[in-house]
């Protein structure tokens, strides 16, 4: 069995979208753990239409997800946004590929940003510089393995979903595996400012970050790194105005991680 766990709060735009994907994979044993920070819409209604076992829980992202993990019973864990779509073999081919080989512990999904509008066009093309970086984090993982190294860090929020692939891949375990099948993130109201927003309050965490993942920090938030992985890649000229874009964009956020990690620290007694 596979256990989905989907964190949610206020999001009956997207949910049945996403239950729907998941009850249209080719692989059938699957639970659907949602896990709900007390949504005031009808999140849970929509939950509980499908066949979800709903659990509530006043909690941040990688609590709610190992809230999740906790009343899991499935022999693998796949944790999913509640504005994803799965493409109909991600659940499948995940099985296959783990059950291949004993040292794998995680699995990376390609995902793709799905909208009309320009910023979101943006993230996609981001995105597909990605593919074998520290940038992209498993989100399928064999339960045991995920359980035995604790979950995620719960005290953080900044690339809290890469601090379980990160101890799992400690213990010994391959968490770099990927698939062919795509999930689609839909960004259709992507706002800029409430984006940046987000990325003040996880530089909130920043320093915690740092302290605990060094050698991946580096990788995933160095600012030359990340240029380099788009800067050194040719395909990143065939397309100037998302190429801007990107780097516009990487600009603003940045600075809004350092903002909130300035804040952080004078905040501090």
């Amino acid at each position: 069995m596979v256990s989905v766990i989907v964190p949610t709060y206020n999001s009956e735009k997207t949910l049945a979208k996403c239950l729907e994907s998941i009850r249209n994979q080719t692989y059938k044993n699957v639970e659907v753990i949602v896990v709900d920070r007390f949504s005031k819409d009808k999140t849970i209604e929509i939950a509980k239409s499908y066949g979800a076992k709903v659990l509530q829980v006043n909690a941040e992202r990688a609590e709610a997800k190992n809230f999740g993990l906790k009343n899991a019973t499935g022999k693998y864990v796949l944790f999913v946004d509640s504005d994803m779509e799965l493409t109909g073999d991600v659940i499948g081919e995940c099985v296959d590929l783990i059950e291949s080989y004993v040292r794998i512990g995680g699995i990376v999904i390609p995902e793709r940003s799905v909208g009309k509008s320009f910023w979101v066009k943006v993230r996609d093309f981001e995105r597909s510089f990605y593919v074998g970086t520290e940038v992209e984090s498993a989100r399928f993982f064999r339960r045991d393995l995920a359980e035995k190294v604790g979950g995620f860090d719960e005290n953080v929020v900044l690339f809290e979903e890469s601090t379980l692939p990160q101890k799992i891949e400690r213990s010994g375990y391959n968490v770099k595996a990927r698939i062919g099948a795509e999930i689609l993130h839909h960004e259709e109201g992507f706002s800029l400012s409430k984006w940046l927003r987000k990325k003040f309050y996880y530089g909130r965490s920043v320093a915690k970050y740092k302290k605990r993942c060094g050698d991946y920090e580096i990788k995933q938030l160095g600012i030359s790194n990340r240029l380099s992985i788009f800067l050194k890649d040719k395909k990143f000229y065939s397309k100037p105005m998302l190429a801007v874009g990107v780097l516009v964009l990487k600009l603003l956020e940045y600075c809004s991680i350092e903002l909130g990690s300035m804040m952080s620290k004078l905040r501090r007694p």
